[in-house]
């Protein structure tokens, strides 16, 4: 099947460069996600890569009830607006219900979709109906095979700017793995296929009361996927890991940001030639 190019702004997904999607996992405070946009932006400048900012104004998934789950979608949507605004760069942030669509639709780029939420359609066509780009998280408990269905629900509603994400899949009770056939399969139905770098790396509920992970696996991953045809790549990205407020076992160390991406493009541009040459 022929691939749908999604366009975000000037960016396009499915051509021949590959965005980044990155940012803290939480929004902490109005300062901080400054400053993250403004560090990123300079990175993905330097090595021309496409950009959009994301981070949440909810984590209503958290391990616990005591857990940082962000300042909220009134607060929350008017940082997005002037990251937006003041580096104009698109953003991207999840909805968690129907009735969210519309105002975050309002400010942000792309809606997305949270992978424990992508079987549910009121959600998916309250999204699909803004118009905006809808990036669907693959549930870490589906199968490649299943996303189709979750497409169709967008698609039924005339809005084809879909993105699919493979966030990994559950492995045992406590631990994620990543099936990069899941990549090229879901590539089959016609859509963009992103790779989440970070949150592949998780172990769900590990400690007692959050998430843990292992950050050493996450270039590895980064290079299976982009060998397996991802069409961009997300990060979670923080400047000061250890104190990050949520997923800091996984998010991504600002100043690794640049050698990882370094690394990455020069890996995607060998094993590109190289697949020309034995073509």
């Amino acid at each position: 099947m022929s691939q749908n190019k999604v366009s975000i702004k000037d960016i396009i997904f499915g051509d021949s460069k590959i965005p980044f999607i990155g940012g803290p996992c939480v929004i902490e405070s109005r300062d901080h996600i400054l400053k993250m946009a403004e560090e990123i932006l300079k990175v993905t400048d330097k090595l021309d890569i496409p950009f959009i900012f994301k981070s949440s104004f909810d984590k209503a998934n958290r391990t616990s009830i005591e857990s940082f789950r962000g300042n909220g979608i009134d607060e929350g949507l008017k940082i997005l607006e002037e990251v937006k605004n003041s580096f104009n760069i698109p953003v991207l942030t999840d909805i968690h219900h129907p009735e969210q669509a519309a105002s975050v639709s309002e400010v942000v780029d792309v809606l997305q979709i949270p992978a424990f939420l992508c079987r549910q359609t009121d959600l998916l066509v309250a999204a699909a109906k803004t118009g905006k780009v809808v990036n669907i998280k693959k549930g870490q408990f589906l199968s490649p095979y299943k996303v189709k269905n979750i497409i169709d629900k967008v698609s039924a509603t005339g809005n084809n700017n879909i993105l699919v994400t493979e966030r990994g899949n559950s492995f045992g009770y406590d631990s994620l793995t990543s099936d990069m056939r899941s990549i090229q399969i879901m590539k089959e139905f016609g859509f963009p296929v992103i790779y989440d770098a970070t949150h592949s790396a998780q172990i769900p509920g590990n400690f007692e009361e959050t998430t843990s992970g292992n950050r050493q696996f996450i270039p590895g991953q980064i290079y299976s996927a982009v060998a397996s045809g991802c069409d961009g790549i997300f990060m979670e990205v923080h400047d000061n890991v250890d104190h990050a407020l949520s997923d800091a076992s996984t998010q991504w160390p600002l100043d690794k940001l640049e050698p990882i991406l370094v690394s990455m493009l020069a890996f995607r541009e060998t094993y590109l030639n190289h697949g020309k040459e034995n073509g």
